[in-house]
């Protein structure tokens, strides 16, 4: 006799295919699905054309090289120099790149490593095993999932991704984040040090072109004022932004973290219960504007996660290995660590304690 069909199964498929607490929200999966849309060739545009602008001077390298240093100079070495040295800035460009691009910037949600369904109850307490989830910034209202430390959810991505410092659409439009920061920093550095020296060899050659305007064919001039040009114009603007990521690294701060001032708001104290009666934590859209200068205020001397520039550098860019230098001097690699928890500065709380105090002075008076 057939096995009747029961009319209610508690049997939940594997995490990929169901979501139990998106389902308690009444979002499906197709819905989920949506939120992280496949990429097209159209995101892998503003990378071809930065591979395009890193080679685009080495025809003119060439020609300046061989014309200068070898048929009016007659100096192999110092060929040979050059040559060795802007290479190997080009090859470290190129290395950090491919990281950024084919690291994942750093998973949030642990991946099952068995097809294999479970039962309703371990469905329902995968909420249970974190620790204070109802805590503002503590679970991402977006993928349904508990969000560590530092981390944040990418909207173009459609996920929350580990210490995520901002999106890219120039590496193909992906997030950085605790996985890929130092390499991004690496290829910031790498582009800086390469445009910089291609403006320093091109213009030295330039000024003897002009000083000596019978000793080097007519083209060759063209191509070091060329190369001089985009040089200095790379330096300057890879350069400022490079500045800018030094100036996050020695304060240990990301880019959404220096940005963002309300983020602060996620780790304040409870604030008790305000003039209207509730205790809810403050939101942005309901904070006065004396409350807003205030928080704004506190953004330029708070910093949560700063621990001193050789603990912050160390976190960023430190290894483990006797010869993890090499590696790291190679394409940038990795954060240190698991992306998750960070050391916190031991004057934050007294300030954060100072400014939810300030901000309920604030509420009182309104």
């Amino acid at each position: 006799m057939a096995r009747p069909t029961p009319l209610l199964s508690l049997e939940l498929q594997s995490p990929a295919n169901s979501n139990p607490l998106a389902r308690s929200r009444g979002r499906s999966s197709e819905e989920d699905d949506e939120d992280s849309p496949a990429k097209g060739f159209v995101h892998y545009i503003p990378l071809c054309l930065l591979v395009l602008l890193t080679l685009a001077p080495h025809p003119s390298l060439l020609i300046m090289l061989v014309n200068y240093h070898l048929k009016t100079l007659n100096s192999p070495l110092r060929f040979g120099i050059h040559l060795l040295v802007t290479y190997t800035l080009t090859f470290c460009v190129f290395s950090s790149v491919i990281v950024c691009v084919a690291r994942d910037p750093g998973p949030v949600a642990e991946r099952q490593e068995d097809d294999g369904g479970m039962d309703l109850t371990e469905a329902l307490m995968v909420a249970d095993r974190h620790d204070d989830l109802s805590a503002p910034g503590k679970f991402c209202r977006r993928c349904w999932a508990p969000k560590p430390e530092r981390a944040h959810h990418c909207s173009i991505c459609g996920r929350c991704v580990l210490k995520m410092d901002h999106h890219c659409v120039w590496l193909a439009s992906k997030c950085i984040g605790h996985r890929t920061y130092p390499a991004f920093v690496h290829f910031l550095c790498s582009v800086t040090l390469l445009a910089l020296y291609i403006a320093v060899i091109s213009g030295s050659a330039l000024l003897f072109a002009f000083n000596n305007p019978m000793a080097i064919d007519i083209t060759t001039p063209v191509h070091e004022l060329f190369l001089s040009f985009a040089g200095v114009v790379f330096s300057l603007v890879i350069g400022s932004f490079l500045l800018y990521h030094i100036y996050l690294i020695s304060t240990n701060q990301t880019t959404l973290e220096n940005l963002s001032p309300f983020l602060l708001l996620r780790y304040l104290p409870p604030l008790g219960t305000s003039t209207n009666g509730n205790s809810e934590p403050l939101d942005e859209d309901r904070m006065s504007h004396g409350q807003r200068r205030a928080v704004r205020d506190a953004h330029q001397q708070i910093r949560l996660y700063d621990v001193g520039w050789r603990r912050n550098w160390t976190q960023i860019f430190g290894w483990n290995q006797k010869y993890g230098w090499i590696y790291r001097l190679w394409c940038g690699g990795g954060g240190k660590g698991d992306g998750r928890t960070f050391p916190r500065n031991p004057c934050s709380d007294e300030m954060l304690a100072r400014l939810a105090a300030e901000l309920i002075r604030l509420d009182k008076n309104v």
